[in-house]
């Protein structure tokens, strides 16, 4: 076997690669695509961090390789679906990095909460400036924990070390979870509005983007001090300056920013902030960590076992996956379809019917499942560790199949249940494998699971309809598609409307105040 290594992988990572006897070529230069193209098809695996870009043209000259491990979390510049294609498998390193983010999400924390960064730059200028630099202490302080991951977890956890009180908002964590860590579960508007200190452990996505900005900030304790070591765009950077320089925010630390790198912000302006260049898993033990872990992986399916931590799909015996090819695609979009509809879940319940219920399920179990979680947590979802990450936040997991699919020759039924919330969504394959969602919430639509949708239910009346599609065409987005199911004439209905761009967060506002609009989602696939 040989593999490669680039972009400077830990010397550690390599040693593991070279005890079974393979053959390891480390390149310490940055490779063009060309010059990887001309050497890539002697290699069996290969190893990569975030410098080299792994596109489809590589993967394709690769005509031998079967695993790419990606020493660290994202996978950003590796085409996982071309290497999915040619049925490579692509690993990272999930877990290698948590406790870096967590100790530098504390790190922040102290240092803005005792003026050190401030301090110390202006005693090296000669200046002693007890009286300016007065503290506050952590103890008996409230610390909100947007997102309780393997990350805000472990923050949660440091902090309760401080003597502080932890609360936390996760839709997706149970109540038995959040009791185990010692994080009181609460609403995300009371986490904001009660927290002295406040951060966040979020994904970047459309409902994510400016969670924090002038309405919630207006909210907050005034004096709150905010600190971000997940996402930039978490944060409206604008507001958040706004807010600084008013003093209801006393102070923020920012480790991410909307645009990086980035050298100027109105945020360096300020002395009440500490920023830091992205250096949340900067660590020597990170960087080792993550080159030990996916370097233990490449080993493991080279010498023919089971990926851990594969972020495309795992081999799967040939006959099984001729039976659930089809059907690979249209549960990874129901999962994300109604997991962008829920707002709290802690039972999923999948009903396989007719033809589909008759072969293996479990692999499209866990592709749903993968869709669903990636909505709606800041962790790496795979295909190996959905179930997992599902066990984790008390969410519970139930699969029925059956024969009878009434008046579908195959469909899957996804139900989700959360306090008194409970949404269901079912999709088919027509011929050709054409996908359709055809229920939703028990409304027959017929609905092609693809691009971006505005999901509505709202009574069945007049006018309704067209007041929508005026408000979007005012935003200058065209309505691609349109469809309406009903149970009843004058009842409730749902209306869900393909459009080509996303709708803005203020159009949704005012489309959610329409007469008559019971709810509006926007849904991105």
């Amino acid at each position: 076997m040989k593999v490669l290594v680039l972009d400077g992988v830990s010397q550690k990572g390599v040693d593991i690669l070279k005890e079974p006897g393979f053959q390891v070529d480390v390149n310490e230069d940055k490779l063009t695509e060309d010059q990887l193209v001309e050497i890539i098809g002697q290699y069996d695996a290969m190893i990569v961090r975030s410098a080299t870009k792994v596109t489809a043209r590589v993967i394709e000259n690769a005509t031998n390789m079967k695993v790419i491990g990606r020493a660290g979390v994202g996978v950003d510049n590796i085409d996982v679906a071309a290497a999915t294609n040619r049925g490579v498998i692509v690993v990272n390193a999930p877990d290698g990095n948590t406790i870096a983010a967590a100790e530098h999400t504390l790190a922040l924390m102290l240092a803005l909460s005792r003026n050190v960064p401030q301090a110390n730059e202006n005693l090296k200028k000669g200046k002693w400036m007890r009286k300016e630099y007065v503290g506050v202490e952590l103890r008996n302080k409230v610390l909100g924990v947007i997102g309780l991951g393997r990350i805000g977890t472990a923050v949660a956890k440091r902090a309760q070390g401080f003597e502080m009180e932890t609360i936390g908002y996760d839709p997706y964590l149970s109540e038995e979870r959040a009791q185990a860590i010692g994080v009181k579960l609460m609403p995300v508007e009371e986490v904001i509005k009660k927290a002295d200190f406040l951060t966040v452990h979020l994904p970047l996505t459309k409902e994510t983007r400016y969670l924090i900005n002038s309405g919630t900030i207006e909210t907050m304790k005034d004096g709150v001090r905010i600190i971000n070591v997940a996402r930039g765009g978490v944060i409206d950077e604008k507001a958040l300056y706004e807010a600084l320089k008013t003093g209801k925010v006393a102070g923020a630390a920012i480790d991410v920013f909307e645009t990086e790198p980035t050298t100027e912000s109105p945020l360096f302006e300020l002395d009440n902030v500490v920023v830091t260049p992205h250096l949340g898993a900067s660590t020597e033990e990170a960087q080792v960590n993550v080159a030990l872990d996916v370097a233990y992986e490449l080993v493991a399916i080279l010498q023919g076992e089971m990926a851990k931590n594969a972020v495309n799909l795992p081999s799967i015996p040939a006959e099984v996956l001729v039976a659930v090819q089809p059907y690979l695609s249209l549960a990874e979009k129901l999962g994300k379809f109604i997991g962008q509809l829920a707002d709290d879940m802690d039972t999923v319940e999948i009903i396989y019917s007719g033809e589909v219920g008759q072969i293996v399920t479990a692999p499209l179990t866990t592709t749903l499942l993968k869709g669903l979680l990636s909505t709606v947590t800041d962790e790496s979802v795979n295909f190996v560790n959905v179930p997992i990450i599902a066990k984790s936040r008390g969410i519970k997991i139930a699969e029925t199949k059956t024969t009878d699919a009434e008046d579908y020759a195959n469909l899957i039924t996804v139900k989700l249940k959360g306090g008194k919330q409970e949404k269901s969504v079912a999709g088919t394959l027509f011929q050709n494998n054409d996908a359709r969602i055809v229920l939703i919430d028990g409304y027959r639509v017929d609905a092609i699971p693809e691009g971006h949708m505005i999901v509505a239910p709202h009574m069945d009346r007049p006018k309704i309809i067209g007041r929508v599609g005026t408000l979007i065409g005012e935003h200058d987005i065209n309505i691609a598609t349109m469809q309406v199911g009903r149970k009843t004439l004058g009842g409730q209905a749902v209306m869900v409307m393909g459009v080509d761009a996303p709708i803005p967060e203020e159009t949704l506002a005012e489309i959610s105040e329409i007469d008559g609009i019971i709810d509006v989602k926007f849904v991105s696939l």
